[in-house]
């Protein structure tokens, strides 16, 4: 199968480096890789253009401005880095996030997926971040002798990225096989796509599939810079992708327990309530969307 890899970057030149590396060192070379340089005002564009010259495989487009809008930017900027290309010449559309280092072998598991199950739709391994002991912010601390490219794990230093559970395709490391991209009509411009994708997935038939013992670094672990706006955020991802407000209700009591915060909950049925933007969701989309989720709940409670 023929792989087109898309990697939105906006000043990433302290990781890009070493996710271009662990690409260019792949077991699995079928591939074209390209990186838009979303409006980048560090040496991003520098390094991403040796690449360029170094391995023909490695494209580069640049975008001159970028606009700060969590969710939705990084699918513009995907969505302008799939335009340039005529992906339908490929099976497989990746998109990957600029700050994750890839063990060798991760493109021919990948691959081996799609080949093996020909209902899987969307395919990832597992996301990792390093335990930082002594830095609950986690302010990318880097010891400048590591082997980036050593998934040995000896230590231990390398754990799990616990934001959901292991069966759930994360957002930096998406693999759509061609024929599910279509189907989903591609991503939605919107806070909360890397989940609707994988509900609107399942709408269309397709497997979606998490390789456990296949795993990544995530340089920079997930939107840390956006802590403090998490509980607000939710209650719109809630909105997004279709929830009823008892549905609402229920995530955000499940979410505010396991965080164990009173006050998210409300923040978050605020956020949800206060929500007045028309969904980018079909009357359909939506229906499968609040059936699955209530199937899923009376699941499990055994019902």
């Amino acid at each position: 199968m023929k792989f087109l890899i898309v990697i939105p970057a906006h000043n990433e030149e302290n990781n890009i480096s070493f996710c271009l590396e662990s690409l260019k060192k792949q077991n699995f070379q079928d591939f074209v890789c390209m990186i838009v340089n979303d409006g980048s005002t560090d040496r991003t564009a520098e390094i991403i253009n040796n690449f360029k010259i170094q391995d023909s495989r490695f494209r580069v487009l640049d975008l001159e401005t970028s606009e700060h809008s969590p969710g939705a930017k990084v699918v513009r900027t995907f969505d302008k880095g799939l335009q340039a290309l005529d992906w339908k010449d490929f099976d497989v559309v990746c998109k990957y996030d600029a700050d994750i280092v890839f063990p060798t072998n991760y493109l021919e598991k990948i691959n081996q997926t799609f080949e093996t199950n020909p209902k899987a739709g969307i395919v990832s391994g597992l996301v990792y971040i390093k335990k930082y002991k002594s830095n609950s912010e986690i302010k990318n601390l880097r010891n400048p002798n590591e082997n980036w490219l050593d998934f040995s794990n000896k230590n231990g230093e390398w754990i799990f990225e616990n934001l959901s559970s292991k069966n759930h395709v994360r957002g930096p490391i998406k693999a759509y096989r061609k024929e599910c991209f279509e189907d989903m009509n591609g991503l939605r411009t919107m806070l909360g796509w890397d989940n609707l994708d994988i509900l609107l997935a399942k709408k269309h038939g397709w497997d979606v599939v998490t390789i456990k013992d296949l795993w990544v670094k995530h340089l920079r672990p997930t939107a840390y810079k956006y802590k403090s706006q998490k509980a607000e955020k939710l209650g719109q991802y809630f909105y997004n992708i279709g929830l009823s407000l008892p549905l609402a209700i229920i995530s955000s009591a499940k979410s505010s327990f396991k965080n164990r915060s009173a006050k998210e909950f409300f923040i978050t049925i605020n956020s949800f309530l206060k929500q007045k933007e028309r969904q980018n969701l079909s009357t359909e989309e939506i229906k499968f969307i609040r059936n699955l989720r209530w199937k899923e709940f009376f699941k499990n409670f055994g019902l």
